[in-house]
């Protein structure tokens, strides 16, 4: 029903958003990604998914098509809801979510809050060929343009959080480790953010 709405960030938290268009305030239940995204916009504009149900309308709104779909593509799972796919793409980036359900990462997809190993295992049957329909230029779309951002920097990222870092504290140290040295391969900055945490 809605593609997108674009409009004044009236108010922005970390699981949601309120975008006045025309007059309207919507409330959008976002990710994390897509409130680092918008937390600072004086306007933005939210992909959304509109979920009806007898009891209630709800909104779902994301800063690139690439998070809408992956959402579209968790919620079509049985067992995951909206909510739980929301907090799985706050968990984890579009890339770092390919890269789990690409290599079969049960175990560290089930460590997102709510989210069991039957449940995970699920998702990666289910969504394991869905994931190339995508592709990875399109997952490109999904970084965001603040940090100096490439392939070495994802993966250091990814490598991090597979050893158990929290990824907020790891973004902070391997984003100042790549600005320090922007051409630094994987295993350098990996050893480097280790020293650091």
């Amino acid at each position: 029903m809605y593609e997108y709405i674009s409009g004044k960030v009236a108010e922005a938290t970390s699981t949601y958003a309120v975008i006045e268009a025309a007059g309207v305030g919507y409330f959008l239940n976002i990710s994390l990604k897509t409130y680092s995204d918008i937390e600072h916009a004086a306007e933005a504009k939210l992909y959304v998914h509109f979920v009806v149900r007898e009891d209630q309308q709800t909104l779902f709104g994301f800063s690139t098509k690439v998070e809408r779909e992956l959402f579209r593509m968790l919620i079509s799972v049985s067992g995951v809801g909206g909510n739980t796919a929301r907090v799985i793409l706050s968990t984890y980036t579009a890339q770092e979510l390919q890269n789990i359900i690409a290599t079969e990462n049960a175990v560290l997809l089930k460590n997102v809050k709510g989210l069991g190993l039957k449940t995970a295992q699920k998702i990666i049957v289910e969504l394991s060929g869905k994931m190339l329909e995508l592709g990875a230029s399109d997952m490109m779309i999904a970084r965001t343009s603040g940090a100096p951002r490439n392939d070495a920097y994802d993966e250091a990222l990814a490598a991090l959080s597979m050893l158990g870092f929290q990824k907020s504290a790891s973004e902070k140290v391997v984003a100042a480790i790549f600005k320090e040295t922007p051409q630094i391969g994987v295993e350098e900055a990996v050893r480097a953010a280790l020293k650091r945490m």
